[in-house]
This record gives structure tokens, sequence and C-alpha cells, in this order.
């Protein structure tokens, strides 16, 4: 049966349409005016916006910051309008569209970004990895997280070596970015026809996944379940085996961070599989406070801890020497 608030979503979803794609028309005469573009884009979503969902984003999403409360469905209704245009037009012009959007404080004007980086990423890729990682600094919240993840999915498969953008964010003190590399390796699968999705890299991502899985923040934790449900479509012999691993060590060392990973992970294995590996972590549950268990976390805090030993061994060389005779 369908709710209330559902069904009111709905009817104000479907009265706004024709207003959505007229405004992402309306823009699409503004792609090279990115200032005229954004004014525009201002005005119309705050014609669209939903006062009761605007109310309830710091709730979903909180940190979200600026918002201007527009329904999803909405928004995406304008950007579809966007991008037939944004195809027409050149890589610089989009990227120019783009540098502008992010610097945007308000969440679903910044994101718009997305759609022009689409455009310009595989002509112009180095300078729209530019703009994507002025894009993931500027996100805090886990629906600007999970909004690009498409866009850096497909970049990193347009590029291998761009994998190495999400190797560096493993050691990120900033949860967001760490939730990105799950958000990105969950999307990759998606990218690509269902047929050649065995054909990806399975190993790097289920690398990755296995650097974070025990970090402490629930948005990562999240992040890294829903990668690997997603990653059965690539590579479910892997998957399987990774759980395996870290149930039993889990289960071993009472990691209740691990294993909310890998119960949330449970729902894409085989019922004898995932029954076996819940049997195993029964009684291991997250407790508050506990700090991250990831080899991501270990290497990094080893890393900090050993330049904090050679500026202290650097410190005590100093006042040697200061205190020997001449």
């Amino acid at each position: 049966m369908t709710s209330e608030v559902t069904a009111r979503a709905r009817a104000f979803v479907e009265e706004h349409l024709p207003e959505a794609r007229g405004l992402g028309e309306a823009l699409a005469e503004l792609i090279d005016d990115p200032e005229a573009f954004v004014a525009a884009l201002a005005a119309g979503l705050e014609r669209l916006s939903d006062p009761p969902y605007a109310q309830e984003q710091e709730r979903v999403a909180p940190g979200s910051g600026a918002v201007i409360g527009v329904r999803w469905p909405l928004w995406r209704a304008v950007a579809r309008q966007l991008r037939g245009p944004l195809a027409g037009s050149s890589s610089a012009s989009a990227i120019w569209l783009a540098q502008r959007l992010v610097t945007s404080p308000v969440r679903e004007i910044r994101l718009f970004a997305t759609v022009a980086l689409e455009r310009s990423l595989p002509d112009d890729p180095e300078r729209s990895w530019q703009v994507i990682r002025q894009l993931g600094r500027a996100a805090n919240d886990w629906i600007s997280v999970d909004a690009m993840a498409d866009l850096v999915a497909r970049g990193i498969l347009l590029e291998p070596f761009r994998w190495a953008e999400l190797e560096q964010l493993v050691y990120s003190t900033d949860p967001w970015e760490r939730r990105l590399i799950g958000a990105t390796v969950a999307r990759m699968p998606f990218q690509v026809p269902r047929t050649r999705r065995t054909s990806l890299d399975g190993t790097r991502g289920l690398e990755l996944i296995a650097a974070l899985i025990g970090d402490a923040d629930p948005n990562v934790q999240k992040a890294l379940s829903w990668a690997l449900r997603e990653w059965t479509q690539v590579d479910d012999q892997g998957v399987e085996a990774l759980l395996e691993a870290e149930t039993d060590r889990a289960a071993r060392t009472d990691d209740g961070h691990r294993a909310w990973v890998i119960r949330d992970s449970l729902q894409a294995m085989p019922a004898p599989v995932a029954n076996r590996m819940r049997a195993r972590l029964a009684g291991v549950r997250r407790r508050p406070g506990a700090p991250s268990t990831s080899r991501a976390f270990a290497d990094a805090t080893g890393f900090v801890s050993s330049l904090d030993r050679a500026d202290e061994a650097i410190s005590r060389q100093g006042e040697r020497m200061a205190g020997a005779p001449r």
C-alpha cells in the first residue's frame, strides 16, 4: 500500500515535470554563458522546490548545507534536456560551465557540474578531472558523493591509470572521500553492458574494498557493502573469497565494524554461504567509539607515528649538537 507521503511526492513530481523539462530546454540556450546559466538554474529550481522535502534533507543527509529542496526525479528531468545540447557543444564550453557550477554552495546547482563533465570527460580528461577533484572536495553528504560516482567510474574506465585517484583517497582523513571509493566501485559495473561486466578489472576494486573494510565511519561502511553487492556482477568468486577471509578476521577479533559490512553484503551471496557467515558472526556487533580497524587506517597511523618519531629523533640530535663542545 502506498503511504500518504509517497503518494504526495509522486503527485508533486508529476505536476512539476513539464516545468522541469521546460527549464532544461531554456538552460540549453545558456550553455556558453555560465553566469546566466547559473542564475536561470537557481531561479528555476526555486520554482520546483518542495518545502517539506527541503526540511527533511538535514535528517536524511546530515551536513548537506544549502539546498533548495528539488526532488531528484525533477532534477534529473532538467538534466536530461541538457545532455543533447551539451553533446553538440564543445568540451571547452562544458568545462567552462562545470567550473562555474562547482563553485555554487547549493547542492542541487553544484551537482549540475556532473552533467557538463559527462560531455567534457572523453575529449578533455585532464581538465575534467581537475573539476571532478574540486567537486569531490566540496562534497559534504552522501547524496553529493553518490551523485558523482557514475562520473568517476566512467573516467576510470576511459583511462585505467585513474584507479590511482581512488587509491590516494584510501588514506584520506575525510570520510566523504573514502565513501567515494565504495560508491565508485559500486557504480562501475553499470558503465558497461551486462555481458561485459566480468571483463572489468575485478582485482583493483576488491583491493580497495579490502583496504577500507573495518573503517569506523557508518557512511563509508554503507558504501563498502554496496560495492561488494554490486561487484558480484564483476567477480562473484572474488567477492565470496574476500567475505570469507574478512568473516574469519571479524569473528576472531570481535570486529564490529568489519562484521557490519559483511552482514550488509550477504544478500548478494548464495543462501548457504550467507547463512554460514552470519552464524560465524553471531554476537559480533559495532561498539560506539571503537576505532577503525582497516588496513588503510593502520598504515596511515603507522606512517604518522614514524614521522613523529623521526621529528623527535631530529630534535634530540639538535639538542645534542647544541650542547656539544666547540
